[in-house]
């Protein structure tokens, strides 16, 4: 199947096609989405960036939700006794806004979806959940991501990455790492997704060796939506990470 993402930029920005190919049994077929967006340089470049990337990660996506029914009918078939999801609530995050509203912080939805997907898609491998009490706003980690979104580039990659990137205007890193994720219209439950869909943050953040959680483990978690100079609220970024909380 090819997929095929076309933007019709405003504001004389250049038209763009990327193409996706997956080669298939069944032959081979197209889809094309348009959307007329009508934004910034960096927000544009940003939004055709997860565009590719969203259209390559959906086959990726459905591969891995099937692998995941596989698995736990795997275990379960071998005698083993997978773990039910559970409910509860995760804390309040008092929502903080920077550069006058350009940016804001993590919700208490996003830290909520974020959550509710991370366990349903443990559960969905036969690991257990993690109690929901325990996924924690990370100020820390926010605060750096807060950094990359004040870049004033018109790059969106400008200041990504982890420990060690800079910023166009040299402004020193503050705050943590984490696992990153971001890009136009993500939420809680799409970087839930795409952190387990990614071999390496999967096994960093989501622990598939520890199949049995204990109270101590905590994830912690938090979103930024929007930055400098013209990034809209729906452009997010996203870090997360596995750890123990009597070390929070």
């Amino acid at each position: 199947m090819t997929t095929i993402i076309t933007s019709g930029l405003a504001a004389g920005l250049p038209f763009l096609a990327t193409a996706v190919a997956d080669a298939s049994d069944q032959g081979t077929s197209t889809t094309v989405v348009s959307s007329q967006v009508h934004l910034g340089p960096r927000a544009v470049s940003a939004q055709l960036r997860q565009g590719a990337h969203d259209a390559s990660s959906s086959a990726e996506s459905a591969v891995a939700a099937a692998a995941a029914i596989d698995e736990r009918d795997r275990a379960e078939g071998d005698g083993a006794t997978c773990a039910a999801n559970i409910t509860g609530a995760t804390a309040r995050v008092a929502t903080i806004s920077f550069d006058g509203g350009a940016i804001t912080g993590t919700s208490s939805d996003d830290l909520a979806e974020f959550a509710t997907r991370f366990n349903e898609i443990r559960v969905e491998n036969c690991l257990d959940p993690v109690p929901v009490e325990n996924f924690r706003y990370g100020a820390c980690m926010e605060q750096r991501l807060v950094w990359m979104a004040e870049d004033p580039s018109t790059d969106p990659a400008s200041a990504w990455g982890h420990e060690g990137s800079v910023r166009s205007d040299g402004v020193p890193s503050v705050g943590c790492d984490g696992n990153l994720a971001g890009g136009s219209d993500n939420t809680g439950v799409t970087v839930a997704q795409k952190w387990w869909d990614s071999p390496a943050h999967r096994a960093s953040l989501y622990r598939p060796d520890i199949a049995e959680v204990d109270d101590d483990v905590c994830v912690v978690f938090a979103m930024t939506h929007g930055g400098i100079p013209n990034e809209p609220a729906s452009f997010a970024r996203a870090a997360a990470r596995w750890t123990h909380c009597s070390e929070l």
